[in-house]
């Protein structure tokens, strides 16, 4: 019998696009930081948050299709949501010092 976390491991297109989505939040942190200006930082910081809105909607729909259950959809879109804010908190804080 195969139990649901099979399933999500077979899954390649929604475990790769949760996988990209998650990195991108990152790498646009980093490559809006390099810019070297503000404003351009704001624009790659608005970028990562939305990947970490992307993020939290893969996640519900693993959670729908049954491929985690509620604890770890619980955990993860904790996580997420996390970072989602303290990038508004940074944001806030850059569009102060505008």
């Amino acid at each position: 019998m195969t139990n649901s976390n099979d399933l999500f491991t077979k899954d390649f297109g929604l475990k790769d696009q949760i996988r990209k989505t998650s990195v991108s939040i990152s790498s646009n942190i980093a490559e809006g930081f390099e810019r070297q200006t503000t404003k351009e930082f704001i624009r790659f910081l608005y970028i990562a948050k939305a990947s970490a809105g992307e993020v939290r909607s893969q996640l519900y729909l693993a959670f729908d299709i049954k491929y985690i259950n509620k604890i770890e959809f619980e955990e993860l879109k904790l996580k997420v949501n996390e970072v989602s804010k303290l990038i508004s908190s940074l944001l806030k804080y850059l569009h102060s010092t505008l």
